[in-house]
């Protein structure tokens, strides 16, 4: 008969399937970015933001992220940094007249930022709304800058809309109406002009939508809603298939915005001290050289399903897996026990 191991032995045999827990269980769940990472979720700090309505991740600076509020707040956007939360720039646009209800906030190939005076509370009673447009600050600080102002209306007759999307290869500007019988996409004209209204026209039919973004390769387009969100893919300036998205449950959802690199999408909403939600995309989707008059580019990703298959979005997969490593590592365990009972 074997003697039976001594005490430091029995630790050693007893730690292994401890430690192989630890080790498996940390492969098998997401990793939660440490404190100071950008591009994660975040809790917009600032007191004066308390209907961030848009954002619009900086082409400039790296985890920044770019908001507005709502409506009665002024001419007024603000730079957040998702490392911190906090606003690291605030800028006042000039030349613009008094906004009347803010919308939506893109960034477009130029390097320009959109913002879209687009709301309508009314339900389409005023004639026409305004779109602002200037450049990316290089240097992130509070500043007062001259805005491009234009006028648009629609071919069809006055909406309400909270989306403002910007192409990213072509500088097309789209806005998404919302309706609760659902509402549509519509198309700007190739260059936005001034001295004269700024036509848009129908070209799609969406959901209810409060936000939307485009890809870093414009090959997909996400729409959201206060409980849920589409990808669409993009081509030839028009929808193709789409998929369901696993948005999270937030009070009052009301923007969404693709990370520079393409690697996921963040959701925010409105009230103080409100969060932005971080969501994966399928296969890390980063800029591809493709484009809205090529199709979707191949390698385009896919932001996780919250179609329920277990693998993706809906964290099924994830605690499946960690499951089955438990219950492996504690069999494991058992037959070490059992060996050692035996010897």
């Amino acid at each position: 008969m074997r003697p039976y191991p001594s005490r430091p032995a029995r630790l050693a045999v007893s730690a292994v399937p401890a430690a192989a827990l630890l080790l498996l269980l940390g492969a098998a769940c997401p990793a939660v970015a440490a404190d100071g990472d950008p591009d994660r979720d975040f809790t917009i700090e600032d007191s004066r933001i308390t209907e961030s309505s848009g954002l619009a991740a900086s082409r400039l600076h790296p985890g920044v992220y770019w908001t507005h509020n709502d409506s009665d707040d002024g001419p007024y956007v603000f730079a957040v940094d998702s490392r911190t939360g906090k606003t690291v720039a605030t800028i006042t646009m000039r030349g613009v007249g008094e906004p009347r209800d803010v919308e939506g906030i893109s960034i477009g190939p130029d390097g320009d930022i959109y913002v879209g005076d687009i709301g309508d509370n009314l339900d389409g009673s005023w004639s026409h709304v305004w779109i602002y447009r200037f450049p990316e600050p290089k240097v992130l600080r509070d500043a007062t800058v001259t805005a491009t102002q234009y006028d648009v209306k629609y071919a069809d007759g006055a909406r309400n809309a909270e989306a403002l999307m910007v192409h990213p290869k072509t500088g097309r500007v789209y806005i998404a109406s919302k309706n609760e019988d659902g509402g549509g996409l519509y198309e700007g004209p190739a260059r936005l002009t001034t001295g004269a209204p700024n036509t848009f026209r129908r070209v799609g039919e969406v959901p209810w939508v409060t936000d939307g973004a485009f890809s870093p390769d414009g090959g997909s387009l996400v729409l959201r809603s206060y409980f849920s969100a589409r990808v669409y893919d993009f081509a030839d300036g028009r929808l193709g298939e789409s998929r369901s998205v696993a948005a999270p449950f937030q009070r009052q959802a009301e923007s969404v915005t693709y990370t520079a690199d393409g690697t996921a999408l963040m959701f925010g909403s409105e009230g103080a001290g409100s969060e932005v939600v971080r969501v994966e995309v399928e296969g890390g989707a980063k800029p591809s050289g493709g484009g809205e008059e090529k199709g979707k580019p191949s390698g385009s990703g896919t932001p996780s399903s919250g179609a329920g298959d277990g693998q993706d979005g809906d964290g099924k997969g994830n605690v499946g897996l960690g499951a089955v490593i438990i219950v492996g590592v504690g069999a494991l365990w058992f037959a070490l026990r059992r060996k050692r009972g035996q010897g």
